[in-house]
């Protein structure tokens, strides 16, 4: 079953309808336990690809249980065996492959609950005496069906103060309403925005590649370079659309992933709107204990707001990484990392000669926001070669222009991406109006009902016109 498909969300509605039937929070942790299980097992047909899978989850719940009952080092044995073993899982190249297994097995979600499973084991009182957590909730909360595929990473006690509540969540008409809203929106991104986006690419790739003419190479890499970044948004940001829609039908809250990230005027900034989750993750458990752990080893402020420097550089490498296991990812994470230090570095730099107030009034203006917005999407898109290609489809990109052609490319790019995303900004502002007050235009209840019947519709037919699947969810690959 695909990810973000039509039968994904009719599954869903029906797993929330059965679990409704009753408010008895055994009944609804019954309902989400066995749909989950039931939909991982329709990942695959095999039961022994289930078996590693399956054996990440035990030790998981085995390295949980050692660190409640105080067993001596547990938490620290328990996450470097739960690293190495996420590491052979993946199959990194970091690793021997005469150490992988040789036969297909299921590794779908895996890097999310490698996420889940870590955060418990980091959280877990010592000596609490047994398991934080019952075999049957540590299974809902890490095989969850909603998240299980592409996140959004949720820590267990949120997840567990609506799974599990007495009285459930309140679920009224209205947010039935906006949730199912919130659905079709998502279902329209992924199968309908992302499918046309990845057409684009596609073409433009097959335009670059081959022997064309020099204004068609120099076309089709502008649409290379700024398609892609889009195709993601649609693609992942209408599945994390479609899985906040059900699990809130569900009665439980996910937390949210994105947050207009083509908004964002620096790098710094565009990590707090896109992949929240993830961001947020990596910031809590290897950011802020790396700071703190180098920040007391020197007592300089001049020093600390460095280190401060070398972390974002650490973490957000760690954020590339996490996300394939070849040397690509790893020049992937060393951009991503590089942009978010750099990017800091400037604002030190700034800081320091305009003084706080100076530099506050400088990134206020419009003129550098429109500029700092239109170079960091730039960036992110130069990012993201070394996310969807390799190396041989790298180099065949770069040899297909001469590198004054490409730097006149990177330089449209930047100019365009400025001006388009400064006059969406604008355009939406006048839309939305929300000083305006709640039922202005596009915020009416009406104008949203029948905004949404049209993408459903439109959707309809679409995929009936197409005749064609859309892409899988890329993130259903990490």
């Amino acid at each position: 079953m695909d990810s973000a498909s039509f039968k994904f969300v009719v599954y869903g509605l029906a797993v929330a309808l059965v679990a409704n039937l009753f408010a008895s929070s055994r009944w609804r942790l019954a309902v989400l336990l066995t749909s989950s299980l039931a939909f991982l097992a329709m990942q695959t047909t095999s039961v022994a690809a289930l078996l590693p899978f399956a054996g990440f989850l035990v030790l998981g719940y085995l390295c949980l249980t050692a660190i409640t009952r105080g067993w001596p080092r547990s938490r620290l044995i328990g996450i470097v065996a739960i690293i190495g073993a996420f590491l052979w899982v993946k199959k990194y190249t970091i690793l021997p492959s005469a150490l992988f297994l040789e036969h297909p097995y299921l590794t779908v979600g895996i890097s999310y609950i490698f996420f889940r499973v870590l955060h418990l084991c980091i959280e877990a009182v010592p000596g609490a005496g047994g398991p934080a957590i019952g075999p049957a909730r540590y299974l809902a909360y890490t095989v969850n069906f909603t998240t299980l595929i592409s996140g959004p990473i949720q820590r267990y006690d949120a997840f567990a103060a609506d799974a599990f509540a007495d009285p459930p969540l309140a679920l009224d008409a209205a947010t039935v309403g906006r949730q199912l809203e919130r659905i079709v929106r998502g279902f329209f991104k992924v199968n309908v925005l992302a499918l046309l986006f990845d057409i684009v690419h596609t073409d433009a790739l097959a335009d670059l590649t081959q022997a064309a003419s020099l204004p068609t190479r120099l076309l089709a890499a502008f649409k290379l370079s700024v398609v892609y970044p889009f195709f993601l948004y649609n693609n992942f940001s209408g599945y994390i659309d479609i899985v906040i829609g059900l699990a809130r039908l569900l009665r439980i809250r996910l937390p949210e992933n994105f947050d207009r990230p083509f908004s964002a005027a620096s790098f710094l900034d565009f990590w707090n709107r896109w992949h929240i989750t993830l961001s947020l993750w990596l910031k809590t458990y290897v950011y802020n204990p790396l700071l703190v752990a180098l920040a007391r080893r020197t007592e300089s402020l001049e020093v600390q707001q460095y280190l401060g420097v070398f972390c974002f550089f650490v973490t957000f490498f760690l954020v590339g990484v996490w996300h394939g296991r070849t040397s690509e990812f790893a020049v992937f994470g060393i951009l991503q990392g590089g942009g978010v230090a750099a990017n800091k570095l400037w604002q030190l730099w700034l800081t320091r000669a305009l003084g706080r107030k100076g530099y506050k009034a400088l990134a206020a203006g419009s003129v550098y926001t429109i500029a700092a917005r239109g170079l960091t999407f730039s960036w992110f898109a130069f990012t993201l070669y070394w996310f969807w290609s390799d190396w041989t489809q790298i180099d065949a990109i770069a040899a297909s222009l001469r590198p004054e052609a490409w730097l006149s490319v990177w330089i449209t790019v930047i100019v365009a991406a400025s001006a388009t995303l400064a006059a969406w900004e604008r355009l939406r502002t006048e839309l939305l109006a929300p000083e305006r007050g709640p039922g202005y235009f596009l915020q009416s209840l009406y104008v949203r009902v029948g905004f949404a019947a049209s993408l459903a519709l439109l959707a309809f037919i679409m995929v009936a016109l197409l005749d064609q699947p859309a892409p899988d969810i890329v993130y259903k690959a990490f």
